[in-house]
């Protein structure tokens, strides 16, 4: 017996059944298979003793995640020096505490943050073909400052007050430090550019003098903010936004990064360079997705503790 359209039946139910057995996959194992991933960079003054960077990613939290939460909270048992948060915790307006929960013995670390899209707008549903096609062909980011329509506003205001009353230090579109036992780091920071809310020239000139060691960091890489961190001499930016690519092709890799950054650097350590300077990058795969298309297929949801080394 054949189909309208001359396939077998036999095949149509399988190909139906392997594409139901994909997605129940890629939703129900692959997307709460969080990993740990472990870099070392060799980006510190010589002589100076190595730090542990903890770096988490596009968390996207929705209410009832509870695997989630509870992994988030081992994480502190890394001890890290401290932990760079790049943005995304949420995925529904109503997560806040949870991400606060989640994320509350890393609080207890030194750290710095800076928000993205989702941090400052819910989700809204979209067709994931329309999406997947728009990022092949190049179309990303957002209109300026404005949510697309539909879009609600996320109480970031309480995730602010929260990681500032944890002494996380705020990196949108300025400068901080944290100044731990073995160390002064600076940072210079950008509020997401995906929605063009990043500001260089307000922190523009390169890293601050006296300190022992500086990064830039920023939500989501858009090449425009590396071109301007690795122009102004910063040795290591730390970004995340991409997830990798999120659904990505076995022994090819991502499809998409959902910005201008190349295929090739979606996720993990990189380098970027611009003249005679080049820069570390590295892009966090993140341990989330929107709640709309919380699906993950050969991109395991992650966060990075990356070990700095001296140069050699």
């Amino acid at each position: 017996m054949r189909a309208r359209y001359g396939i077998p039946l036999k095949i149509t139910a399988g190909l139906t059944a392997t594409a139901a057995a994909g997605i129940v996959y890629a939703a129900g194992f692959e997307a709460r298979s969080f990993r740990l991933r472990r870099v070392t960079v060799p980006v510190l003054p010589p002589g100076m003793a190595d730090l542990r960077v903890l770096q988490v990613s596009d968390i996207h939290m929705v209410s009832g995640q509870r695997k989630k939460r509870a992994w988030l909270q081992s994480l502190a048992g890394l001890r890290p020096d401290f932990v760079v948060n790049t943005g995304d915790n949420l995925s529904d307006p109503e997560a806040v505490p949870e991400v606060l929960d989640a994320l509350g013995p890393l609080m207890e670390f030194p750290g710095v943050y800076v928000f993205g899209s989702n941090d400052y707008y819910g989700p809204t549903l979209r067709n994931p073909g329309r999406y997947l096609m728009e990022r092949v062909q190049g179309r990303h980011g957002l209109n300026g400052n404005k949510p697309v329509v539909g879009a609600v506003h996320n109480p970031w205001e309480g995730l602010r007050d929260a990681f500032d009353a944890a002494g996380w230090v705020d990196l949108s579109n300025t400068r901080g430090r944290l100044k731990l036992p073995q160390a002064e780091l600076a940072f210079t920071g950008l509020d997401d550019p995906h929605i063009k809310r990043d500001r260089y020239e307000r922190v523009a000139g390169g890293p601050d003098g006296g300190a022992d060691f500086s990064m830039g960091v920023v939500h989501a890489p858009y090449l425009r903010s590396l071109d301007a961190f690795t122009s102004d001499g910063y040795e290591l930016i730390l970004a995340g936004h991409t997830h990798g690519g999120q659904l990505c092709i076995p022994f090819y890799g991502a499809l998409v990064t959902n910005c201008d950054l190349d295929t090739d650097r979606v996720k993990g350590l990189s380098t970027h360079t611009v003249g005679d300077r080049t820069s570390y990058l590295h892009v966090s795969a993140g341990c989330g997705t929107s709640r709309f298309t919380p699906v993950r297929f050969a991109c395991p949801p992650e966060v990075t503790l990356l070990t700095l080394t001296a140069r050699r």
